[in-house]
Order: structure tokens, then C-alpha cells, then sequence
């Protein structure tokens, strides 16, 4: 039956046999998805804020605050959403993880220029008072953030994810084959000659 295979849920045999390093991958695809997609939704509701928290890294063009400002909690969402549910994980790992990168390099852009700023990581970012900056636990939570970016990237199967019923491996679609295997001659075994 064409399509049958999509709906079939994951072999039991083949579902009893993940490894300690699928759970891992579970846990970070939860945690770095749980966190764009909060990221995100405390930005989206505000985008003049974020336009705002962007300006205050001073590193973007003034013509394209606006693009990122607006841009950024959108595709943090879209990220998260994606992790969060397994969908294309290993892409979206790839965007989060160079999402981190990129949130790594502005905050230390900053802490070595001398700015005081929040982060704006989850909103209400901007200008604060020096002793109240975190650049290193700002970075610290990042360069974790990434790592679990990284694990995905490396090893993007991972249990109750989308992408295990839409991209099988071919052993799992062969178990739900409806079509019989051809049927031909057995095999003989040719006998050795006594030398």
C-alpha cells in the first residue's frame, strides 16, 4: 500500500535497541528548541524593542536594524518550533547552533569594546549599568547552547521526532513492504571433489 510506511509508528525491536546517545540527543533537541522558541516568543510581541536591543551591539548597518530586529525572533521561533518537534533536525540544529555563534561573537564584541548591555537574549536587552552586565555567563549559556547544536548536528536521530517517520531507513520501510519477495530457483550446493 504506497504511503503505508509513513504511518507505521518505528519497529519495537528497532525502538528497544537506542542507545544512551539517542536520549542525549532527545534532551538537547528539547532544551536548545525550548530556548529559541522562548527566546523568540518574549521578542515577537515587541519588535521595535528588539529593532532596539539589536542597535545597542552597534555591529549591525542602520539599514538593516530593522530587517534583523524583526527578523531574528522570527527565525529563533521557527528554529525552536522545528527542534522541539523533530522536523529537518539536523538543519535546524545547524541554524541554532550558528544562531549561538553568532550571539557569542556579538556579546564578546561588546564586552571587548566596553559596552554595558543586556544581552536582549530574551528580551528587554539595551544599555545598563556596568555591574550588571553577565557577558561571561551570557557567553557560558551560549557556548552550551551551541554544543547541544553541535550534538545534533552530528547526531540529528533522535527518539518521538517527525523526522523518524518521514525519512525511514531502508531497512525499516523494507519491514512494511506489502510487495512479496521475488521467488526464484533455490540455491544448490555444489559438492567438492575429492582431490
Amino acid at each position: 500500500m504506497p504511503g503505508y510506511a509513513l504511518l507505521v509508528p518505528i519497529n519495537p525491536a528497532i525502538h528497544a535497541a537506542r542507545d544512551w546517545r539517542d536520549w542525549v540527543g532527545l534532551v538537547a533537541r528539547l532544551i536548545l528548541g525550548g530556548v529559541l522558541l522562548v527566546a523568540g516568543a518574549m521578542k515577537v510581541g515587541n519588535l521595535e524593542r528588539s529593532v532596539l536591543d539589536v542597535r545597542a551591539y552597534k555591529l549591525v548597518p542602520y539599514e538593516l536594524l530593522r530587517i534583523v530586529g524583526y527578523g531574528l525572533p522570527l527565525l529563533e521561533i521557527a528554529l525552536g518550533l522545528a527542534l522541539l518537534v523533530g522536523l529537518f533536525t539536523r538543519v535546524s540544529a545547524i541554524g541554532g547552533t550558528v544562531l549561538m555563534v553568532v550571539f557569542i561573537a556579538g556579546i564578546a564584541s561588546v564586552w571587548a569594546r566596553g559596552l554595558s548591555i543586556d544581552c536582549g537574549c530574551f528580551g528587554n536587552g539595551g544599555e545598563i549599568d556596568a555591574a550588571k552586565t553577565q557577558y561571561p555567563a551570557e557567553i557560558a549559556r551560549d557556548v552550551g547552547l551551541a554544543a547541544l547544536g553541535l550534538w545534533l548536528t552530528i547526531r540529528p536521530r533522535t527518539p518521538w521526532a517527525i523526522d523518524n517517520w518521514l525519512f525511514r531507513p531502508a531497512e525499516i520501510e523494507a519491514l512494511v513492504d506489502d510487495e512479496p519477495e521475488p521467488t526464484g530457483a533455490p540455491a544448490t550446493q555444489t559438492e567438492k571433489e575429492p582431490a
